[in-house]
């Protein structure tokens, strides 16, 4: 256990917030296996994750909870969500491509609409493919890239981004099967609800009032609200509190943190206000959330449900 959820550039290496047009690709075994096959909790912040397990599966935590998979299958995960895997020993393989996010920015036909659908997806972060032609295709996009990367010939950059453009395509269209629609069907990056976002992430510990948010963009608390209502289906406040709410679960999953602290770090005026707002919004107590959990022999913390 950990007094806070790491913070990496990649997996081991200190954050970075200076990346920028950062593409990387790697083998899974390349470093898993060197941590014996276990790839602790932690979170990217500006870092979009696409990973391809072409044989062995795991465990994936993907915030406060956990979920089983099996090969062949994809993952998304986008920037700032806690994430880690417990691989099965030397028969898991398959890669890991990371880039940052102004590298997504310019994916889709849209400013910021990649962006927007790779979010969406990463809802459900697991992608099972069953087609063995769509593991092979996706695959073989993994081993150009890397050999792109590797070989470093003119052009390089380019090709790059041509094939992970393709390779978000691919992984669109498979998402777009697992929920059986035909299409995924997004709304372009609305700038308010973004920067709303991109606000919140900055201040959402120390600042709940929309009010706040609101003056900061320039507008209405009531206005803001209304925007984002019609935007992206919740409240202004709903986001606010929903942020609070992920950082309180990961405090208490995450980490050995005694929960008065928790709350103070989270800008409750006391635990009590914490212990209210958190049974609120989940109908438990942060002590009874924390001891739902169960500890592998690892030490890394695991959703029982």
């Amino acid at each position: 256990m950990t007094t806070s959820l790491p913070l990496f550039h990649l997996y081991g290496d200190p954050p970075d917030d200076q990346a920028f047009d950062f593409i990387h690709v790697e083998t899974i075994v390349s470093r898993s296996s060197a941590h014996d096959w276990l790839i602790r909790a932690h979170r990217h912040r500006n870092l979009f994750q696409f990973l391809l397990i072409e044989s062995g599966g795991g465990d994936m935590i993907f915030e406060a909870s956990t979920m089983s998979f099996d090969a062949p299958s994809a993952f998304i995960v986008p920037p700032n969500v806690a994430h880690g895997f417990r691989f099965r020993p030397d028969i898991t393989n398959g890669w890991i491509v990371s880039f940052t996010e102004d590298v997504a920015a310019t994916i889709g036909e849209r400013a910021g609409e990649a962006v927007t659908q790779l979010k969406a997806i990463a809802s459900e972060p697991c992608i099972p493919l069953d087609k063995e032609q769509d593991v092979q295709r996706l695959a073989g996009l993994c081993r150009d890239l890397h050999q792109e990367s590797f070989l470093a010939r003119e052009g390089h950059r380019l090709a790059m981004r041509a094939l992970l453009v393709l390779m978000a395509v691919e992984l669109v269209r498979f998402a777009a099967s697992r929920a059986r629609t035909g299409s995924v069907t997004l709304a372009p990056t609305d700038t308010t609800v973004e920067a709303l976002h991109r606000l919140v992430e900055d201040n959402f510990r120390k600042e709940r009032q929309i009010g706040f948010y609101a003056g900061m963009l320039a507008m209405t608390a009531d206005r803001l609200n209304d925007h984002v209502k019609r935007a992206a289906g919740v409240t202004a406040g709903h986001l606010i509190r929903q942020r609070v709410l992920t950082e309180a679960k990961r405090e208490l999953v995450f980490t050995n943190r005694a929960i008065h602290d928790i709350a103070y770090d989270l800008g409750f005026t006391d635990p009590s206000h914490f212990a209210r707002f958190f049974r609120k919004q989940t109908a438990m107590t942060p002590h009874d959330f924390r001891a739902g959990r169960m500890v592998t022999e690892s030490g890394q913390r695991l959703a029982l449900r």
